[in-house]
């Protein structure tokens, strides 16, 4: 399932990409790998622009009267498949509009137009949307023996409904099974928000120095992915990882065990025998790698919601990048990295 905005009448996506296809098999429009996609071809490929959100007072469409203590507003759009209008929210006077445009901008900004777009989308029946673009920042562990690429990436997200503030965040990427590796890293900033209560504008010198787009943060990255690479594991240290992260249940609960056992056989399954691990396994970077995979691909949609598996996989997800960094100090615990 991946929950992106799809049209009932066309069958079009409100998604596109730069490259291979997704992990999802979606995309509207596929661009050239070597393609420079700019702000404006990615938001019109990807069915982002011209969405004109807008805020209509919950007052004008109900009884005159109704009294209203505050104001209430309907976050509205233009429906880019069939140009109807779709009400995203209530929400409150506080609230800005923030356009895709703008958020598209942002990011465009924060690298001073030196990037191409790389994908964008909507989900949730379009109350949140994303875009990323790809950072000239790579790094190779080995380059002559296991080759294992890392890239970088800009990530811009928000909602429309006043769920997500604005963010900008960088996200690693493993390219040889395309999961985000969200870490947080000492005092090195990670992630930018501005909320919906605050104008985007002269936001961008901020973001810049938050998100240290010098790479701080990916230098720090690299140390530690170097340091994950170099250190061996046995069999027995990966078991004692993914037993101390989820440990066997003390009673059967509501198939408590059988849900444990199936966890533990998955992850094992993608430790000794899945190609993304072929250069890394007996590593602590592969078991890293191993237990970030099954998050971004493998687990069950969160309260049944499938646009939780793609803001997952894209990075945008709060509590699966707490995961992550559990993990990440799991696995450097038990090697002493």
């Amino acid at each position: 399932m991946h929950a992106l905005e799809i049209s009932d009448v066309t069958g079009e996506v409100a998604f596109a990409l730069r490259g291979a296809p997704a992990w999802h098999g979606l995309a509207n429009v596929n661009f050239d790998a070597d393609e420079i996609v700019s702000t404006t071809r990615m938001l019109e490929a990807a069915k982002l622009d011209n969405w004109n959100v807008r805020l209509l007072p919950v007052s004008t469409f109900t009884p005159a009267d109704f009294r209203f203590g505050t104001e209430s507003y309907m976050v509205a759009r233009t429906n880019p498949f069939d140009g109807g209008t779709d009400v995203l929210a209530t929400v409150g006077e506080r609230y800005r509009v923030v356009q895709n445009e703008e958020l598209f901008a942002f990011g465009d900004a924060i690298l001073d137009g030196g990037a191409s777009w790389e994908s964008a989308g909507s989900i949730k029946e379009g109350r949140k949307v994303f875009g990323s673009l790809v950072i000239p920042r790579e790094f190779t562990l080995d380059p002559s023996g296991a080759a294992d690429t890392t890239v970088t990436y800009l990530l811009v997200n928000t909602s429309h409904d006043g769920s997500v503030a604005v963010q900008a965040s960088i996200t690693p990427v493993r390219v040889v099974c395309q999961n985000t590796l969200n870490f947080a890293l000492g005092t090195v900033k990670q992630s930018f928000k501005i909320r919906h209560t605050q104008a985007v504008g002269g936001k961008v010198a901020a973001a810049r120095e938050a998100l240290n787009l010098t790479y701080n943060y990916m230098d720090e990255f690299e140390v530690e992915a170097k340091a994950l690479y170099e250190s061996a594991i046995n069999d027995k240290q990966w078991n004692d990882i993914i037993t101390n992260l989820y440990p066997k249940p003390d009673k059967d609960a509501k198939g408590s065990l059988t849900k444990w056992e199936n966890k533990i056989d998955l992850l094992n399954d993608i430790y000794f025998k899945s190609p993304t691990q072929t250069s890394i396994k007996g590593t602590a970077w592969g078991a890293v790698n191993a237990l970030t995979e099954r998050l971004d691909y493998f687990r069950s949609a969160r309260a049944g919601k499938s646009e939780s598996i793609l803001a997952a996989a894209s990075g945008f997800d709060p509590a699966i990048n707490a995961e992550k960094g559990k993990i990440l100090q799991a696995v450097k615990t038990l090697v002493a990295v």
